[in-house]
C-alpha cells in the first residue's frame, strides 16, 4: 500500500514548489531507489496538464564513472540533461543515496574534474532561476540508505523527513505559506543591514551585507526548506571560522574544517579529516576561496546532524556559510563551479551582532 505521505509530498512538489502549469515541461533527475517518488509525482504533473522526462542517475552508476572513466568521460555532461536544464520550464532532482562510504577511496582529483565540468550546470540553473525562466526544486527519497548515517531505524527517519516537509498535515501546503510568512518577519528586521559579527569556540567572523537581500527558502528551491539566505560581500569576509559539524560534499566526509578569511578570500585551511580533498576544491577556480552564501537553518522539525546536507543545512539554530557560487538574486556576485554549504551549530555557546546589535544567540533570536 503506498504511503499517504509520498502522495501529499509529490501534490506539495508539483502544486507548491514547482508550480507546474499546464503545458510546461518537467525535466526529473533521479535515482532508482525513488521509485514510489518519482512514479507520484509523475501521476501529479499528468493531473496539471505538464509534460514529464525522467533522467535516471544511480550514485552507482556514479560510482563506476568515477573509478573506471577518463577524465574526458567524466568530464562530459550528458547531453540530455544539458538541454533540459537549458530549456525546460521546471527541473525536480531527487537525490539517492545508497552509501555513504562508496566515494571515500576515490581520487579527489577525479572528484574535482567532475566537479569543475557540473559547474556549467549550475551556472546555468542559477543565471535561469534568476531570470524566472526556470522553476527547480532539490529533494530526497527517504530509502533504507540514508539510515545508515543517521543511527536510526528506517520508520524513524521517514517520520523525521516527513515531518520537516509538514507531510504529517492534512494540508500541508498551508503550512508552508504559514511557514513563509514567519521567516519573511526574520527577513524584514535583515534587510537593510550592514555587518555581521559570528562569534563562538575558535570562531571570529565578521563580514558585510551591506546592499544585498536576505531570500525565504520555504520549500520552494529545497524540500524541505526552513531557511533564509543572503551573499555576503565577496571582499569583505575577515576573520576564522572552525566549522563544528561534519560536512560532506561528492560522496567525500570532512570534519573539524577550520578557514582564514583575509579580503574575503581563504588563505588558510585545516581539516581533521579530508584535508586534501578541501584543498583540491578550494583550487578549481577564484571563487571557491570565497563565501558564497551566509543563511540561518530554521526548520523546527530538524534538531540532529543527519550528514545529509539537504537537512542539516535547515537546521533548527544553525546557521552556514557556503564557498563558492553566489545566488544572484541576493545581490552577489561571486562566481565558481563550487557550491559548497557548511553548517556551523550554533548551541555550543555563540552570539551573532547585525550592525552592533545581538541578534541571535545560542541560536536563539532576540526580536
Amino acid at each position: 500500500m503506498t504511503d499517504s505521505r509520498i502522495e501529499r509530498m509529490a501534490r506539495v512538489l508539483v502544486q507548491y514548489s514547482l508550480n507546474i502549469q499546464s503545458g510546461e515541461r518537467l525535466a526529473i533527475r533521479c535515482g532508482l531507489s525513488a521509485n514510489p517518488l518519482l512514479e507520484a509525482v509523475i501521476r501529479e504533473t499528468l493531473r496539471a496538464g505538464g509534460h514529464p522526462e525522467v533522467f535516471i542517475q544511480s550514485q552507482g552508476v556514479q560510482e563506476i564513472l568515477l573509478r573506471e572513466g577518463s577524465d574526458e568521460q567524466i568530464a562530459r555532461v550528458p547531453e540530455g540533461w544539458r538541454l533540459a536544464v537549458s530549456k525546460f520550464e521546471t527541473l525536480l532532482d531527487i537525490q539517492e543515496q545508497r552509501n555513504s562510504e562508496s566515494y571515500s577511496a576515490v581520487d579527489p582529483g577525479r572528484k574535482a574534474i567532475q566537479s569543475q565540468a557540473q559547474g556549467e550546470i549550475l551556472r546555468t540553473i542559477i543565471q535561469r532561476s534568476t531570470q524566472n525562466s526556470l522553476r527547480w526544486t532539490i529533494t530526497l527519497f527517504p530509502s533504507h540508505h540514508y539510515t545508515q548515517d543517521t543511527r536510526s531505524s528506517d520508520n524513524e527517519f521517514e517520520d523525521l523527513f516527513y515531518r520537516a516537509c509538514f507531510l504529517e498535515e492534512e494540508d500541508p501546503i498551508s503550512h508552508w505559506r504559514q511557514f513563509s510568512q514567519q521567516q519573511e518577519r526574520y527577513i524584514a528586521r535583515l534587510n537593510g543591514k550592514s555587518v555581521v559579527h559570528l562569534t563562538g569556540p575558535y570562531t571570529d567572523l565578521t563580514f558585510s551585507i551591506q546592499g544585498r537581500l536576505f531570500l525565504n527558502e520555504d520549500g520552494h528551491y529545497n524540500f524541505p526548506g526552513g531557511e533564509f539566505f543572503t551573499g555576503p560581500v565577496e571582499h569583505s569576509v575577515n576573520g576564522s571560522i572552525l566549522y563544528n559539524l561534519p560536512t560532506t560534499y561528492g560522496g567525500q566526509e570532512l570534519d573539524q574544517i577550520w578557514l582564514r578569511f583575509v579580503e574575503g578570500r581563504v588563505v588558510d585551511v585545516r581539516a581533521q579529516k579530508g584535508q586534501e580533498f578541501l584543498e583540491r576544491m578550494l583550487n578549481l577556480d577564484e571563487g571557491a576561496r570565497r563565501l558564497g552564501e551566509f543563511a540561518f537553518g530554521n526548520n523546527p522539525f530538524i534538531q540532529t546532524y543527519s550528514q545529509n546536507v539537504l537537512f542539516d543545512e535547515k537546521m533548527e539554530k544553525t546557521v552556514h556559510l557556503a564557498l563558492g557560487a553566489s545566488i544572484p538574486a541576493t545581490r552577489g556576485v561571486n562566481q565558481s563551479s563550487l557550491h559548497w554549504d557548511m553548517v556551523y551549530d550554533l548551541r555550543p555557546g555563540s552570539e551573532i551582532h547585525v550592525d552592533g546589535k545581538l541578534f541571535c544567540k545560542d541560536g536563539v533570536f532576540l526580536l
